[in-house]
């Protein structure tokens, strides 16, 4: 998909919720530590599935995955999967899974003025934090290297 695509999906949907803003920028995020959880439970499943012979391995090693994922997603309180929208003046956080569907529920909107900005590259990743200057709050998102996620076009939009 395209990154005209994804823009045009989020941009439906900020428009659906009555709201007049042009967005710049459109990516696919999930919460911080999403893919750490997924590798370390992975790993854990694999072991203990190990004892059960390459087939437990492989169960064990499958459903590590999805259940670390799963914890670290609980814990961070956001969805799993969001399309996040950058326009000049706000950025925009939905639940939504597929890049090609309009994302369903506002997770988050949060105004660019007096917002800080930080990346941190990892290897799989690129971590995107949105910290609210007056409070203190922050966002915690992880964005594939991958580039249909267009995690990049967002986290360039941001830092320009």
């Amino acid at each position: 998909m395209s990154e005209k695509e994804m823009v045009e999906v989020v941009q439906q949907a900020v428009r659906d919720m009555g709201v007049d803003d042009t967005l710049v920028a459109a990516g696919q995020f999930s919460p911080r530590g999403h893919s750490g959880g997924a590798f370390a439970g992975g790993m854990i499943g694999s072991e203990v599935g190990g004892a059960f012979g390459d087939v437990g391995d492989a169960v064990g090693l499958a459903g590590g995955f999805i259940a670390g994922a799963h914890a670290a997603d609980a814990a961070s309180g956001l969805p799993a999967y969001m399309l996040v929208g950058v326009s000049a003046t706000t950025v925009y956080g939905f639940e939504g899974r597929s890049r090609r569907k309009e994302p369903s529920t506002l997770i988050f909107q949060v105004p660019r003025a007096g917002l800080t900005v930080k990346v941190h590259q990892r290897v799989n990743v690129r971590v995107l934090e949105l910290i609210e200057e007056s409070s203190g709050s922050r966002i915690e998102l992880e964005g594939g290297r991958v580039p249909v996620t267009h995690a990049k076009d967002v986290i360039k939009e941001l830092e320009g």
